[in-house]
C-alpha cells in the first residue's frame, strides 16, 4: 500500500504528488514519507570547452572560433534545471580561470556545483566543424590528461552526494576515457544502488574514445545491468547488446515505421536487462545535414509506446540532441504519470534541440507542449 504523507492543504495533481507516485512505483508500492522524499538528480561527467568554426567553415579555413561549454551529462543537467528540476553536476575541473568559468556557467543555469572537485591542470576541449549539405560534422577531441580524466576510485564522496538524491545519471562516455574512470563509474553505480537511488544510463557510444585496450561491450555490459532507466539510439543498443536493429527509414512526417519490429527489438533488449524498468530508444534518419526525421520509443512493463515521426527540415545544430532527450525523460518521469506522455515529451524536446545552436537545450516546458499540440502538418490540433 502506498500512503501519501503530504500537507493537508496541498492541492491535487501537484508535481510533488507526481514525484510520490513515481517513487511508489519504483519502490514497489512502499510508503514514502514527505520528509523522506528526495527529488534531486545527480549527473556525472566531463564538461569541456567547445570551439566551433563559424559559418560552416573547415578548421583550416577559419581564423576565429566560437567559444561555448558542453559535455553530455552537463547538457542533461541543464535541460533538467531548465524545466524546473533540482539537479547537481559532479565533475573535476582545473584550478584556473577556465575551471572557474565552467562553474559560473553551470551556476547560471541553476545547477548545483557544491561537490565539484578541483584539481589537475587542464580542461578538456573539443573542436567542432558543423555539417553542411552532404558533409558530415567533424569533432576533434583534446581531452587526454584533463582534470576529469585523472579521476580514480575513492576521490569522489558518493555517499555524501547521494544522501539527498533520487536519481543518478551517467553515460558510457565516462567509462570510455580511462580505466580509472570506468572503475569510478562502477563505484558510483554500486553505491547509488546500495543507497536506493534510481540509476539512469545513457549508452552514449563514441568509437573514437575507446582507446585503452578494452571494448565498450566488455566494460559497459556488466554496468548496464544495474540500470533502472536506459537510453540510446537503436544503433547504440545494437552495438551493446548484439541485437540487430530494425532500421528507421522514415523520410517525412507522414511516414509510418515498423512498430511491431521495434517491439520485438525492445523485448530482446529487456531480456538482457530484466531489472530495467524503462527502455527509451531514439530513432533518427539523416537525409542531409539539414534534413532529419526523428521518433522515440519507450518500452516499460512489457508494453511499447511510440511517437509519431517528426520532420526536421532546417537542422541548426544536432549536437546534444540525445542529451536533450535524456534531460527531458528524467524530467518527464517525475512530471507525468503516463508513459505515452513521457516519451512524447522527451522526443519533442529532443526535436526542438535541433533548432538551437550549442550543446544545451534551452527550451521551456510550454514550448515542448506547444510542439506536441501540433499535428503532422504543423497545425495546432483542435
Amino acid at each position: 500500500m502506498c500512503i501519501f504523507a503530504v500537507r493537508m492543504s496541498q492541492r491535487k495533481n501537484t508535481l510533488a504528488e507526481r514525484f510520490l507516485s513515481f517513487f511508489c512505483f519504483l519502490t514497489g508500492g512502499k510508503f514514502i514519507n514527505e520528509s523522506d522524499m528526495k527529488k534531486k538528480i545527480v549527473t556525472f561527467g566531463e564538461i569541456m570547452l567547445r570551439l566551433t568554426t563559424p559559418d560552416n567553415l573547415r578548421l583550416q579555413q577559419s581564423r576565429e572560433l566560437l567559444v561555448n561549454y558542453g559535455g553530455s551529462e552537463a547538457n542533461v543537467a541543464i535541460s533538467i534545471a531548465n524545466f524546473g528540476g533540482e539537479v547537481e553536476y559532479i565533475t573535476r575541473l582545473p584550478d584556473n580561470a577556465l575551471g572557474e568559468s565552467c562553474i559560473a556557467e553551470l551556476r547560471s543555469h541553476n545547477i548545483g556545483t557544491g561537490h565539484i572537485l578541483i584539481g589537475g591542470k587542464r580542461l578538456g576541449t573539443y573542436y567542432m566543424e558543423k555539417a553542411a549539405a552532404m558533409r558530415n560534422s567533424k569533432v576533434i577531441y583534446d581531452r587526454d590528461g584533463s582534470a576529469f580524466s585523472e579521476l580514480k576510485p575513492g576521490m569522489v564522496n558518493w555517499r555524501e552526494i547521494f544522501k539527498d538524491a533520487a536519481i543518478f545519471h551517467w553515460s558510457g562516455i565516462d567509462a570510455a576515457l580511462t580505466p580509472g574512470l570506468a572503475e569510478v563509474c562502477r563505484e558510483a553505480v554500486d553505491i547509488a544502488k546500495e543507497m536506493g537511488l534510481t540509476i539512469s544510463y545513457d549508452i552514449n557510444y563514441r568509437k573514437n574514445l575507446w582507446n585503452y585496450g578494452k571494448t565498450a561491450q566488455e566494460v559497459l555490459r556488466p554496468l548496464m545491468t544495474s540500470s533502472d532507466i536506459m537510453f540510446g539510439s537503436e544503433g547504440e543498443y545494437a552495438m551493446l547488446t548484439g541485437i540487430p536493429a530494425p532500421g528507421f527509414k522514415a523520410r517525412n512526417a507522414g511516414d509510418k515505421y515498423d512498430v511491431a519490429a521495434y517491439e520485438a527489438f525492445c523485448q530482446a533488449i529487456s531480456r538482457q536487462v530484466p531489472d530495467c524498468k524503462y527502455i527509451y530508444v531514439a530513432l533518427r534518419n539523416v537525409m542531409s545535414s539539414e534534413h532529419h526525421t526523428f521518433a522515440g520509443l519507450l518500452y516499460s512493463n512489457g508494453t511499447l509506446k511510440h511517437t509519431r515521426v517528426f520532420d526536421i527540415d532546417n537542422v541548426v545544430d544536432c549536437v546534444g540532441v540525445g542529451d536533450a532527450f535524456c534531460g527531458a525523460l528524467l524530467y518527464a518521469q517525475h512530471a507525468y504519470d503516463d508513459d505515452q506522455k513521457r516519451v512524447d515529451f522527451s522526443t519533442a524536446a529532443s526535436v526542438l534541440k535541433n533548432t538551437i545552436a550549442g550543446d544545451y537545450n534551452i527550451v521551456k516546458v510550454s514550448e515542448v507542449e506547444g510542439l506536441l499540440a501540433k499535428d503532422e502538418n504543423g497545425e495546432v490540433a483542435r
